[in-house]
């Protein structure tokens, strides 16, 4: 009973390269893959409104939403002359 080593036949196996090209031909170089960044936001352009600087934004949107009030006040006022033309009633149910 000497001190004999027990020859593994695995010992000098790359065991990341199993199955791969490195057990084929283990002459050739392994291959580095590049991984791609995990997310590419690719936003379309005609979704969304054109980008402007922000006192521009301000002022263009602001002034549409004064434009849907002041067309809203002028509204109402045409409403209640209309109402004091015909004596304050705006529906009759007793006909």
């Amino acid at each position: 009973m000497g001190t004999e080593e027990t020859k593994d036949p695995f010992k000098g196996v790359d065991w990341k390269a199993v199955g791969g090209d490195m057990q084929k031909d283990p002459g050739a170089k392994p291959v580095i893959k590049k991984r791609l960044p995990k997310k590419i936001r690719q936003i379309p352009e005609c979704y969304f409104l054109p980008r402007r600087s922000l006192p521009s934004a301000i002022g263009f949107y602001g002034a549409c939403i004064a434009g849907g009030i002041r067309a809203g006040m002028l509204l109402e006022i045409w409403i209640n002359k209309k109402v004091k033309e015909d004596g304050g009633v705006i529906w009759e149910f007793d006909k």
